[in-house]
């Protein structure tokens, strides 16, 4: 299979290292490969936090306006593919199997001409893998979601119609930079010469180090509240003891449009409206005539797992409670997950099932917990890195009760059972490799 061989590459996911970063190499085998990143428009995506998401909801813009939409993303939650698919369902057998005997001639005719300094990356051959795919299914318009900062990120030889830079927050600073302003110059690096960039709301200091760079490439940049009027959210509060589906509506007012954007969402949290603020931009500066109404029901249709998905299982015959998945792993992202549980159950008690990767600030983290929560610690899969000693350590900072095992299957189960038993909603968040460990678990009984 095309993933055990991926597997004898080095996988910065599972194993982090610092300066392995260069373009070189994917600039390299592109070439050999024709370039395939050229065949379609692409338009590309970095940030900190609502980066897969406004790529999700572009990829949904596109597709309800009946373009062939291939879309990359990570990580995966259950299956690989999930990372290249079109518009989040799967491209034909075929053309993955076909881009995948592509990219293994390539490397084993050029293994001996790639430079010795560093061995291949598995993301760069999966980045090279979605730019083969994409060519093959002979879509539209390629959507590509940055893995890790943007400057020297895998994804960046391409040459995108627009750019999109969504909220900058302090996250993998040990490889990006420990301020704002230096992550933001990372993430800054996608920007293109005379390519449009449209940027989250940010901090004046963020914004300086974005306008400074878009003016050095002549690059138009628009940042999202300042060619917003208005961008507004409502919510229901959902009865955690019904099986309801909950509700999520936004209103976006901008010159750009003829009239406002009104519409529902599944993807839920204030912060989507901005996510989706700036996707209803990108697309109306891509295609002009494209109407309020494709937009809409684009956005109506974007959905991505793992983003605030809520399980409601209780009426099915596995017999599990409400279970909310969200892979929030930064302090205002998880900060933002928990904003949104609390305006969706007005539950006085809840279960939450935390863990996340050693590289994580579980020290501020931690503080976002209150004692409302039945707490279960534990670590994120056998995938990725964690220390959960540390995360113990700042739990108790904060006086929070918790039961802690490393044996993450087990406590999967006893977070299950606890609220079951008390019919409460359970939060699984810190990780997505967590949040895949509770989805392999559902799916198992």
């Amino acid at each position: 299979m095309f993933e055990q061989w991926l597997n004898q590459f080095l996988n910065f996911e599972k194993l982090p290292q610092k300066n392995i970063f260069w373009l070189d190499t994917m600039a390299f085998l592109s070439e050999k490969l024709n370039n395939p990143e050229k065949s379609y428009p692409t338009i590309h995506i970095a940030g900190s936090k609502g980066k897969g998401s406004i790529s999700a909801m572009i990829s949904s813009i596109l597709t309800e306006a009946g373009f062939s939409t291939g879309l990359y993303t990570s990580p995966h939650i259950i299956n690989f593919h999930e990372r290249i698919s079109n518009n989040q369902k799967l491209f034909s057998s075929e053309i993955y199997e076909n881009a995948a005997n592509i990219i293994k001639n390539v490397i084993n005719n050029n293994i001996n001409s790639i430079t010795k300094e560093r061995p291949i990356t598995w993301f760069e051959l999966v980045t090279l893998y979605s730019f083969v795919c994409f060519k093959l299914a002979k879509v539209d318009y390629g959507i590509f979601e940055v893995g890790l900062g943007g400057r020297l990120d895998a994804t960046n030889i391409i040459k995108p119609e627009l750019c999109c830079i969504s909220t900058i927050e302090l996250e993998h600073t040990e490889f990006l930079g420990n301020t704002l302003e230096k992550i933001a110059t990372e993430k800054a690096g996608i920007i293109k010469e005379n390519t449009p960039v449209i940027v989250a709301r940010q901090p004046e200091s963020v914004k300086e180090v974005f306008r400074k760079i878009a003016n050095e490439k002549n690059a138009p940049i628009y940042f999202i509240d300042e060619v917003f009027n208005e961008i507004k959210s409502e919510y229901s509060v959902l009865n955690c003891s019904e099986n309801h589906t909950p509700t999520f509506s936004i209103s976006l007012k901008s010159d750009i449009f003829d009239s406002p954007i009104i519409t529902d969402m599944k993807l839920l949290g204030d912060f989507q409206a901005e996510n989706a603020a700036i996707a209803a931009f990108t697309v109306k500066k891509l295609i002009p005539t494209i109407s309020n109404k494709i937009i809409e029901q684009g956005l109506l249709k974007a959905k991505l797992p793992g983003r605030f998905e809520i399980i409601n299982l209780e009426q099915s015959n596995k017999k599990l409670p409400t279970i909310i998945l969200d892979g929030a792993h930064t302090v205002n992202s998880v900060k933002h997950t928990l904003k949104t549980f609390k305006q969706y159950f007005n539950s006085e008690e809840s279960v939450l099932l935390f863990a996340c990767a050693a590289d994580k600030d579980v020290n501020e983290i931690s503080k976002a917990f209150s004692d409302n929560f039945k707490v279960y610690l534990t670590i994120p899969g056998n995938i990725k890195q964690s220390n959960l000693k540390k995360l113990e350590e700042a739990f108790n900072q904060q006086k929070i009760k918790f039961n802690s095992d490393e044996d993450f299957k087990k406590q999967i189960e006893l977070a299950i059972s606890e609220a079951k038993n008390k019919r409460l909603p359970l939060l699984v968040t810190g990780s997505f490799y967590l949040v895949s460990e509770v989805k392999k678990y559902i799916d198992s009984l």
